[in-house]
């Protein structure tokens, strides 16, 4: 069940309170003192260490835990390379500058949270990545919201949310087909499954952004100072659109993540080649460091000067950390002691569908990776299920309801940390207003249970 072999067995009492001192840890350091989160991830990973020696694992199978642990990122880490690189050559080749002049023709301050959110939501569906899309239109929106002077946090928040609905609902997404194929169920019954839940939280999010909008729109003069200053970068013609179309149509004929990006990044550089907005020795110096933008009007450049493998390295390194303490957490033993305790301990109905989703989002915020919060949740859970006569479709459906969508709302995680960096808005900052994502786990749990219970009841 479990990836990793545990080599001690605590008592359920003793993986609860180291549980609890290390989040509570973690909690202290990034919100308290504020820290950044590898600092307080790599303190855990010391006091685990020396839990494990106290309890007589060796040093051997604690480092082979943590490099188990870690090596689970290394599918993440070439990914964000990739994205890192991405951003930069839809920077060069005009693409980001033309989806931000847009948005700027097409977008004012009335509705504007509930706007991004819609387009965002659409964007993920189409994409079926949460981050390639918070790093895409998500740039461009955080712009416009610079311009149009609205809260920052109130915009990263409609960006994650619409992200993560699209990562959630659409049949590209990584996360969408790992629920699926772990607890059995077809692919588009999940997700129909998932409407249950879904477009309840969607409703409730788009009325609270239309509420949080501005009731006017944006001046004419703020907005036309943007869009002058992207026209005078030189960056942006009609062969911008290009990588976008390509990536869209990458995705659409089910290429992996991988190789979308990779295409859509070689075609946005060699047009930026082409249309000489770079010379050949330049772009490979802007894919390391990133573009530095250059213009008269200062918002615009701090706005384009970004990407580039060098700034994914903050990113990498607390992914590799928190896996790695990911990987400790299971060879000392406490994961799997409480995962097991949970499962014998569960009978009723409403109490396995909660302690399903608190499963999922307490994995999320412990280990800070998704797909291991659905994995372990999803093989935990999945015998308990059919023996109390759940359907798998309601599994699946919490795992995503309470694993995919917490991701982004941990400030050590994945896609917090990765989301926090490109968007320049700390999780914490953006949390309270990423509704839609607060919204999933918390429908699930309310209405989860007394559906199932009507379903069992129906079926006897």
């Amino acid at each position: 069940m479990f990836p990793i072999q545990a080599k001690y067995k605590p008592h359920v009492f003793e993986a609860v309170i180291i549980f609890m001192i290390l989040v509570g840890m973690i909690s202290y350091y990034i919100i308290g003192i504020g820290t950044v989160p590898h600092i307080p991830i790599l303190l855990g990973i010391f006091f685990l260490i020396i839990y494990g020696l106290i309890h007589r694992i060796t040093f051997r199978d604690l480092h082979a835990g943590m490099l188990e642990g870690a090596r689970n990122s290394l599918g993440a880490l070439f990914l964000f390379l990739l994205i890192g690189v991405l951003m930069s050559s839809w920077i060069i080749s005009g693409t980001i500058p033309a989806l931000i002049d847009l948005g700027f023709s097409i977008v004012t301050g009335k509705w504007f949270y509930a706007i991004v959110f819609t387009v965002t939501a659409i964007i993920g569906v189409s994409l079926g990545s949460s981050l390639t899309t918070a790093a895409t239109i998500g740039v461009a929106f955080i712009g416009i919201g610079q311009a149009l002077d609205a809260s920052l946090a109130i915009t990263a928040g409609a960006i994650v949310s619409g992200a993560f609905f699209g990562d959630k609902m659409s049949p590209l997404s990584d996360t969408t087909n790992l629920a699926s194929t772990i607890v059995k169920v077809d692919l588009f019954d999940h997700i129909k499954h998932m409407s249950l839940t879904t477009i309840p939280a969607f409703m409730i999010s788009f009325i609270l952004f239309i509420f949080l909008s501005p009731k006017t729109g944006a001046k004419i003069d703020t907005t036309t100072a943007y869009m002058n200053a992207l026209q005078s970068t030189g960056l942006i013609h009609w062969t911008s659109w290009l990588p976008l179309l390509v990536l869209v149509i990458a995705v659409l004929f089910k290429m992996s993540a991988f190789m979308s990006i990779t295409m859509s990044s070689l075609l946005a550089t060699i047009l930026a080649i082409m249309t000489k907005t770079i010379s050949f020795n330049g772009v490979w110096d802007i894919w390391f460091k990133g573009y530095t933008a250059t213009t008269d009007f200062e918002p615009v450049n701090t706005l384009l000067s970004k990407g580039g493998i060098e700034s994914m390295f903050f990113t990498m390194s607390l992914v590799i950390l928190a896996l790695g303490f990911g990987g400790l957490l299971f060879v000392t033993g406490i994961i799997p002691s409480i995962l097991e305790t949970l499962q014998r301990k569960l009978q009723r109905v409403r109490s396995i569908i909660v302690s399903t989703a608190l499963t999922a989002i307490g994995i999320n915020v412990l280990i800070g990776e998704q797909y291991l919060s659905i994995l372990l949740t999803g093989e935990t859970y999945k015998n308990l299920y059919n023996k109390v006569g759940l359907s798998n479709k309601a599994l699946s459906r919490t795992l995503e309801d309470a694993g995919t969508v917490i991701n982004p709302l941990v400030p050590w995680s994945v896609c917090g940390v990765f989301i926090a960096d490109v968007l320049g808005v700390p999780v914490l900052t953006y949390l309270p207003f990423a509704f839609f994502c607060l919204l999933s786990p918390l429908i699930t749990v309310i209405f989860g249970g007394k559906s199932n219970s009507a379903q069992i009841q129906k079926q006897a």
